[in-house]
């Protein structure tokens, strides 16, 4: 391992335990409070090490290959790099950022399904060579840029409960595996195994049965044309919950050990992207706007008046949102819930509320109706579960500043690290001692991974 970035600024609070979580949180706002109230957000690295160890202790052996595009913040990468954890990258930027933490080739896989040529030759000057694909116009490109390609053959899967279409935009049929490998035979490149996906929000876990019964269906195919397969990617779609871990584990391990024993030589690996990050970071929104709104207008259609009409509705704009941290909001449902960092009395009335981002754009709503105290400005919002989807990645709203991200983990989990001889060295350098009775002061005490 080299270590991170020479240029990447970051650093790493130990906190004793007399500190927590809510701790940080509050230290912070009062901090921001006084220096612009700025949005941040507060990674807890040590629950990155937690995941870890639940994983193995449910999916042991398959190997968890992390997508960078999940979340691309320093911190992240570095801590998952020294648990051992792969690596599958989308683009040249993230193959080059997991490149400079020391990880081999053979721990990084390429895995967008419409790669660019140039990044194509970039992957294999760099000695990255597992990559997936599903047709032949892809295939023949790959051929072309990467002579020594290993391909993992993207396979559709169908899930008819999670009421999207999301599985068949990527993905080829079986029939048409038969011809890719006749393409592949006559370019000369190697196909070394399987990959398919499985949505997070599908409910059918019989799902995964039908897809490494057709997976074991693409093997056999391979045996014919002479390939030798060795690698079976069972994709993302793990959602951080230990019982949703274990229910999948529980479905799929009959079929692997019938399918994919052991001895057959065969690699099991999963891309879990949320169930590391999502759960770890959690953000600080600043109320900087309000007013009053019709009821009728915040409802959604559809939904019956049921309140009082001298209650007062609100709207509140707060300075971060959908061209921002909530980006996937834009796509899917928002997973987390606004939680009001002020005290309040437990029988204060709730008010009906919208939340909307600082851009005064229609499509700029995160929370379309919820209960919340009255707020005024400069009021704090904290969300839970904010990891994924969007920490790493540039805005393309040009006054969206990115909010500051300040690591922290606990005595315990930097112990679990240390006892499992996994803490390297350049990654120690990183922490710093937090006594739970000092404010945090973000220019002394943490750097932002921006």
């Amino acid at each position: 391992m080299k270590g991170f970035l020479e240029d990447a600024n970051y650093s790493i609070g130990l906190l004793d335990e007399g500190a927590t979580l809510a701790d940080v949180i509050d230290n912070c706002i009062y901090e921001h409070t006084h220096t612009g109230k700025k949005a941040f957000y507060v990674g807890d690295l040590g629950k990155l090490v937690r995941n870890n160890i639940q994983w193995q202790n449910v999916m042991a052996p398959i190997k968890p290959f992390y997508p960078v595009k999940c979340n691309s913040t320093p911190g992240v990468l570095e801590i998952l790099g020294t648990l051992g954890v792969g690596f599958a990258c989308s683009s040249k930027s993230e193959m080059a950022l997991v490149q400079d933490l020391g990880i081999s080739p053979e721990n990084i896989i390429y895995t967008n399904p419409c790669k660019q040529a140039s990044q194509i030759k970039y992957a294999a000057k760099a000695g990255i060579n597992i990559m997936t694909c599903d047709n032949d116009i892809e295939l023949k490109k790959i051929s072309r840029n990467h002579p020594n390609a290993k391909l993992l053959l993207h396979i559709a899967t169908e899930d008819i409960t999670a009421g999207e279409d999301m599985n068949m935009k990527f993905g080829t049929t079986l029939k048409n595996c038969r011809h890719l490998m006749e393409c592949a035979k006559e370019l000369g490149v190697q196909i070394v195994g399987v990959k398919f996906h499985v949505s997070g929000s599908c409910k059918d876990l019989q799902t995964y049965i039908h897809a490494i019964s057709d997976a074991r269906c693409v093997f056999d195919m391979a045996e014919e044309f002479g390939f030798k397969m060795n690698m079976l990617d069972i994709g993302g779609g793990f959602t951080g919950s230990e019982l949703q871990l274990e229910e999948v584990n529980h479905v799929i391990r009959p079929l692997l050990d019938v399918y994919f024993p052991k001895e057959s030589g065969v690699n099991v690996i999963a891309e879990p992207g949320c169930y590391y990050v999502s759960s770890a970071f959690t953000l600080a929104v600043n109320v900087i706007a309000k007013k009053t709104v019709e009821y009728d207008k915040l409802l959604p259609s559809g939904v019956e008046q049921t309140r009082n009409d001298d209650e007062p509705v609100f709207t509140y704009y707060i300075n971060d949102g959908v061209y921002g941290s909530f980006a996937s909001k834009l796509s899917e449902k928002l997973n987390t819930i606004p939680e009001v960092h002020k005290k309040y009395k437990e029988d204060e009335p709730l008010f009906a509320s919208s939340l909307w981002g600082p851009s005064c754009d229609e499509l700029d709503q995160i929370v379309e109706n919820c209960l919340l105290p009255e707020l005024s400005v400069g009021d704090w919002l904290i969300f839970d579960n904010m990891g994924s989807g969007t920490l790493g990645e540039q805005s393309a709203f040009n006054d969206y500043q990115r909010p500051l991200i300040y690591y922290m983990m606990s005595f315990s989990d930097w112990d679990e690290m240390q006892d499992a001889g996994i803490a390297s060295d350049t990654l120690m350098k990183n922490f710093f001692f937090v006594p739970s009775c000092i404010q945090l002061s973000p220019e002394e005490r943490f750097s932002t991974a921006a």
